[in-house]
């Protein structure tokens, strides 16, 4: 343990989906660099996007990012809180990675946040005593006047702290100027004087020509721009919620029909469920060359897919019902079927595909017993508790067997409706190091169709194997009469320069100097090796 608090630094936005989290991890990577023990720390976020820890526990997926970011092993004091929006106006409220309730939002606001506040200190005050700096991200704005008094999350959260705050806004949305000069003016003084400075990112263009704005804006506000911080192209690492995920869709619309894929790639769509989580489940996928990607969330916009995805669900039995009324599932049937084309379930996606789901306890919605899309042999019930586990194993589904690893993330209990040969085996992780030996006792998970155009499966990030997901891809490629792709992404490989090429290019844009003038931290020369 340290004899002392480490340094800290918040990271605030003047809105939800301004970069806080790409920036969060730019500064945790440029203080490891930089020879620093380094943590994340988010008090409280709302997301479906999840990251298991090793010990089995739920966090937010930005927070996990941002551990990989520092090199360090996440855990939930990383992120005490995180909020699971289930329905409308109810939220799974999950505390250090259990699930705790399900609140709507005035109960979560007016039992709940003062139990939390304790919670949530104690969390950040044992990430201080051991690391030398914690970056803290807020959540949404801090000038949320009606969420003021009881925040955890942003300003209160700077003051129990004592943390300097960046504020950071989105020039690629437009209003730069005003919003930062309006968060300013609806914080109280003691808040504003916690602002030490202002990041301006997304930016696209000729800065120089953003010069008298900036002046403006330092001489109105009394504050320092520390850096603009141009759009990053391809970033190459995983967005953490819906409203990143939004602006994806929006993208994929405009090659719905197939525009701009090339004759060589195969064409992959995504169905974007009403409740969908864990959509990075997806990322490599958006990273292999001969993916033509894109989500579609109706039968206009089926266009005329290779490979359909269904992914996890906060929800399923809602999504299912989801899938019915919107004609999807009769699609995705007739595809199965008639089209012989290939289709992919993961988790709540894999749950769809069988025969038959009951929740005979309405542990996930009103919904007793719904049938499945019947493309799989297996039934599904939902209990009470929720299995969180990282996993590693192996996957019989090709030729070779390839060895896999993952994680789990559900409720419900998935039995086969007749003899099958599963095509994962898997087991906890006992180790980090995924390196080390399977272990010995192995059970079975997923299943698949006799053609093996049809497999699902419960383990998250499946498609993050690379030599798995190669294989599959290469399978369909010559079914299609293509020629296979032998060397593929290698997608851990490039996350992690995803990381360093952030990192820098953040450094290069950032008064880093100044940065850590405000934490009373000297500003140390680069360590070689890092």
């Amino acid at each position: 343990m340290r004899e002392s608090k480490s340094a800290v630094l918040m990271i605030q936005g003047t809105a939800s989906d301004v970069g806080k989290s790409i920036l969060t991890a730019a500064l945790c990577r440029i203080f490891v660099q930089d020879g620093w023990q380094t943590a994340p720390f988010k008090s409280q976020n709302m997301s479906l996007n999840s990251y298991i820890t090793f010990d089995g526990k739920e966090i937010g997926r930005a927070q996990g990012v941002q551990a990989d970011a520092c090199r360090i092993v996440a855990t939930t004091d990383m992120n005490p809180i995180l909020l699971k929006p289930k329905q409308d106006m109810v939220a799974q409220v999950v505390v250090h990675g259990k699930p705790y309730a399900d609140l709507d939002a005035r109960a979560y606001r007016e039992s709940y946040l003062p139990k939390a506040e304790a919670i949530v200190k104690d969390a950040l005050e044992r990430l201080r005593s051991e690391h030398d700096i914690v970056v803290l991200e807020g959540a949404g704005s801090p000038a949320e006047v009606n969420l003021k008094d009881r925040d955890i999350v942003n300003m209160r959260l700077a003051g129990w702290a004592d943390s300097p705050v960046l504020l950071v806004a989105d020039i690629d949305r437009g209003g730069v100027f005003a919003s930062i000069v309006g968060t300013l003016e609806i914080l109280t003084p003691e808040e504003r004087d916690r602002v030490k400075g202002f990041i301006i990112n997304k930016f696209r263009g000729d800065v120089s020509l953003l010069k008298p704005g900036l002046d403006w804006l330092e001489e109105r506000t009394g504050k320092p721009v520390l850096g603009v911080i141009p759009y990053l192209q391809q970033l190459g690492i995983e967005d953490e919620d819906s409203a990143s995920l939004d602006s994806k869709r929006t993208l994929s619309r405009r090659s719905t029909n197939q525009q701009g894929k090339k004759s060589d790639q195969l064409d992959v769509a995504v169905i974007r469920l009403p409740r969908l989580s864990n959509f990075t489940d997806f990322d490599p996928l958006q990273e292999e060359s001969d993916i033509h990607f894109r989500y579609i969330d109706s039968l206009a916009e089926w266009g005329e897919p290779d490979v359909v995805i269904l992914p996890g669900s906060k929800n399923t039995m809602e999504d299912l019902r989801y899938l019915k009324e919107s004609g999807l599932a009769a699609r995705l049937v007739s595809f199965a079927h008639e089209d012989k084309g290939w289709i992919v379930g993961i988790c709540a996606g894999y749950q769809m595909l069988g025969v038959t789901l009951s929740d005979p306890g309405r542990y996930e919605s009103e919904h007793a017993r719904l049938e499945g899309l019947g493309l799989l042999p297996t039934e599904t019930v939902f209990t009470p508790d929720k299995r969180t586990v990282r996993v590693q194993g192996v996957s019989t589904l090709f030729a070779s067997n390839f060895v896999i690893n993952g994680y789990e993330i559900h409720m419900g209990r998935t039995q086969y409706a007749q003899e099958i040969v599963p095509p994962f085996q898997i087991a906890p992780q006992l180790s980090t190091d995924l390196e080390e030996p399977l272990a010995t006792s192995l059970h079975p998970d997923g299943a698949v169709s006799l053609d093996g155009r049809v497999w699902g499966t419960y383990i998250h990030g499946i498609l993050h194997n690379d030599d798995f997901r190669r294989a599959w891809l290469n399978q369909i490629r010559l079914h299609k009469g293509l020629s296979p792709i032998l060397e593929g992404l290698r997608y851990k490989e490039r996350r992690e320069a995803a990381f360093d090429r952030l990192a820098d290019h953040v450094r290069a844009h950032l008064d880093m100097k100044r940065v850590y003038e405000m934490m009373d931290v000297t500003h140390p020369t680069k360590r070689e090796g890092f």
